[in-house]
């Protein structure tokens, strides 16, 4: 059979990824966004004449991370903004479609991570489709206007020292709303292109445009709650699935702190020419550099212990107001939502250096004031672990700040105000074959949602090679991603509306109900503002 479809730009050829399956790689749903359309919204892509080939990945956005099992980006890489479609074959009825948003802390990250092949996911009726999309400062760094108060007219107008207070952020909310200064959020205009491509193309490969559940994870699924309230991307989609979803969000003023640090560190002015005069390698080098001394800085503030730059900047035109403000007035109210957390979040980025090594109580102290926490937060995740390391405190109160308890307060949002939500906790762990525990860290879910557990290049990701307890906790998982996709029915009821951590709880069959994580009461998260606006 000659696997050829036919999109809008073009033919394309797929390979059979299975005797049942059929895949396309790197197909554009946007044109490559560099010269003229840097730091803009994206553009259509090219019409291409014969038939593509669609057997291998599309080139990763500009950044410097290295993750096993998937392409680097290089320098003159440009057609960044491809998908990936899996289908069934053969194919009768329209099929239900999953559109999958990768994680990576709005940095790092691509859709040929082997966690996300579709395979098994498509072996259910569902159509998959996986994307790349704008990352780092190039999707999520804020662009000054060029014409701005107190700044002068022209796009080289010098800024000033006191940038922040210089700048009229009104002004350049009206700017980017009316087109002529570079929107915030590239990344998230980017991702509604490629609903759009969905929309359009889908049914080429046997999907239902009209059935479409929009997932991700991390800063992916922070994507998808911020395309639940974005008006732009309105009726692209009727479900959304957001596992461990991130709290950060940063105001315009924060987002031009940083741009100013990563224009300083590139050796260019933080204006539109002079960002535009730096290469996408040269703001990658920046941004490294910019983390690099917050890691060293302990007197940093809340970047220090996890200093990452980008997030969905709040207050522009692309996203005015916050996720847990716009649900529970009742925005999205029409998408039904599926939402999960890892027990141990944080384990994962401890285990990989990514955040710092906290030994101390005072530590915990002092980290508890960087964000603004009440001293009982701490106390009540201390009382909870009598005699745990000051380690093991640290990264639970971590791993639910930035995940645990925003993932909790979506589902409230959404079902205050009108939405249907179902919560589900993946606490899945066990003793290695070292005696090293086997944790429910952040990204663990991944492999057992999308089927593929075997791939030896994520063993570290679920910590080892699986059992068969492990593969039957997969079919559940799969089972329930297509199910909900299908229906907008996981396999249990919604959320409840409930002040305790009342969920669906995934673990293996052999697990013994007393091997939970403990978890503190969530009232003492009640005087804790979210989302986390850093730094």
């Amino acid at each position: 059979m000659d696997d050829v479809f036919e999109t809008t730009n073009g033919a394309v050829r797929g390979f059979r990824a299975a005797e049942d399956v059929v895949a396309a790689l790197g197909i554009p749903y946007a044109a490559p966004p560099f010269g003229a359309a840097r730091f803009r919204a994206p553009r259509p892509a090219t019409p291409w004449r014969g038939v593509r080939d669609g057997t291998a990945f599309g080139p990763v956005a500009p950044q410097s991370a290295e993750l096993p099992g998937a392409p680097s980006w290089r320098p003159g890489d440009e057609d960044v903004l491809t998908v990936n479609v899996w289908t069934p074959t053969p194919a009768t009825d329209p099929l239900p479609v999953l559109v999958w948003i990768h994680g990576g802390a709005y940095t790092f990250g691509s859709s040929a991570q082997p966690d996300f092949d579709g395979t098994a996911l498509a072996r259910t009726g569902l159509v998959v489709v996986t994307l790349n999309y704008r990352l780092g400062f190039e999707g999520f760094g804020h662009v000054p206007a060029a014409s701005r108060s107190g700044f002068g007219s022209g796009p080289d107008a010098p800024v000033s020292a006191d940038f922040e207070a210089d700048v009229d952020f009104e002004a350049d909310a009206d700017a980017e709303s009316d087109g002529t200064a570079p929107p915030d959020n590239r990344g998230l205009l980017d991702l509604i292109a490629a609903l759009r491509w969905v929309r359009d193309d889908i049914g080429a490969f046997g999907g239902d445009p009209g059935n479409v559940t929009l997932a991700g994870q991390s800063s992916g699924a922070t994507a998808v709650a911020c395309l639940m309230v974005m008006e732009q991307a309105r009726g692209l989609f009727r479900r959304a699935i957001a596992h461990s979803p991130a709290s950060p969000f940063h105001t315009r003023e924060i987002a031009a702190s940083t741009t100013r640090e990563i224009a300083a560190a590139a050796g260019c002015e933080a204006t539109p020419a002079g960002l535009a005069s730096a290469t996408p390698q040269a703001l990658v080098a920046a941004s490294d550099q910019v983390v690099d001394a917050y890691r060293h800085d302990p007197s940093s503030g809340s970047r220090h212990y996890d200093p990452s730059l980008f997030a969905p900047v709040l207050g522009g035109a692309t996203l005015p107001v916050d996720p847990l403000t716009a649900l529970a007035a009742g925005a999205g109210r029409d998408v039904d939502l599926l939402l999960c957390h890892t027990t141990e979040e944080y384990w994962l980025l401890d285990a990989v250096g990514s955040c710092a090594k906290l030994t101390t109580h005072a530590g915990v102290d002092r980290f508890a004031e960087d964000f603004g926490l009440a001293g009982d937060v701490v106390e009540g995740y201390r009382s909870a672990r009598p005699g745990a390391p000051v380690r093991d405190v640290h990264l639970a109160l971590f791993g639910d700040l930035l995940f645990g308890e925003f993932t909790h307060r979506l589902a409230e949002a959404h079902a205050a105000g009108g939405g249907r939500a179902h919560l589900s906790v993946f606490d899945r762990r066990r003793g290695g074959a070292d005696r090293t525990p086997v944790r429910a860290w952040h990204c663990a879910d991944i492999p057992f949602a999308f089927g593929n557990l075997d791939d030896d290049r994520l063993s570290f990701l679920i910590g080892g090679a699986p059992g068969p307890e492990d593969h039957e906790l997969a079919h559940r998982m799969v089972r329930a991603w297509s199910g909900f996709a299908a229906t907008g029915d996981p396999g249990w009821a919604p959320f409840a509306g409930t002040t305790t951590r009342t969920a669906h709880v995934w673990t293996t069959a052999d697990q013994p109900a007393a091997d939970r994580r403990p978890v503190p009461d969530r009232a003492l998260w009640a005087t804790t503002d979210f989302p986390v606006l850093r730094p």
